[in-house]
């Protein structure tokens, strides 16, 4: 299931994953204990990527309400802050969250971009210096269709070729339902992405639910490269 990465502190969890009690703790405190764990994090996930090449890393949990959002956030935060041109992609179409995450609007985005056949890099936002975001954008009816297509292939290989570091942040591979049930849109980005980085949080994980993502992850060709152990 790929190598342990970092385990975070309690005051990086947020209070929910769209809110901003902890969001990005690495602009809001940058000397503080949450940003140097992130920064540790980094460290790591560079460590564990050995091919130079840009790297389109799909940031996503086993189940929902693991912190996965507010991870994929300050990661890209601090690997910003160090100088390296990053895209953050909400992938989460259904479900967005990084738009509040980091106060941006979210009035059109990936899903529109997509639909339309237009060029995705005209919505791309700027919160903070050398970090570019795309937001989700109107809510689809049929998101794992819209992910599939060319038009999503050729943005992240343009974005692979334009950025040092893509994160996407996506839905949890198991959702909220009863039963619950795989979601189609983390298991067509797996198969798209470089690499896997899998945030499981303290007080939900459970080793079955993380054995599923990972063996849905595995069946579709995802390199799982870390995990993340957040709100311990």
């Amino acid at each position: 299931m790929g190598r342990f990465l970092r385990k975070l502190p309690a005051r990086v969890r947020p209070g929910n994953e769209g809110s901003l009690d902890g969001g990005l703790a690495t602009v809001e405190d940058p000397a503080g204990m949450a940003s140097e764990a992130y920064r540790v994090l980094r460290a790591n996930l560079l460590h564990a990527l050995t091919d130079p090449s840009p790297r389109a890393i799909l940031v996503t949990s086993p189940g929902p309400g693991e912190g996965k959002s507010t991870v994929c956030a300050n990661l890209g935060v601090v690997l910003s802050q160090a100088g390296k041109r990053t895209l953050v992609v909400d992938c989460n179409l259904q479900g967005p969250h990084l738009h509040e995450i980091f106060g941006t609007h979210n009035s059109r985005g990936l899903s529109d971009a997509l639909a339309s056949e237009g060029d995705p890099g005209e919505l791309f936002q700027e919160p903070l210096r050398n970090l570019k975001l795309m937001t989700a954008g109107s809510v689809p009816h049929n998101p794992s269709e819209l992910l599939e297509t060319q038009g999503f292939a050729d943005f992240l290989d343009r974005s692979r070729r334009d950025f040092d570091h893509v994160l996407i942040d996506s839905s949890s591979v198991l959702s909220g339902s009863s039963p619950p049930r795989t979601s189609a849109e983390p298991i067509v980005l797996a198969a798209r992405a470089d690499g896997v980085l899998l945030v499981l949080n303290a007080g939900r994980a459970r080793e079955g639910t993380l054995r599923h993502a990972v063996r849905a992850i595995g069946a579709v060709g995802g390199n799982v490269v870390g995990t993340v152990l957040n709100d311990a």
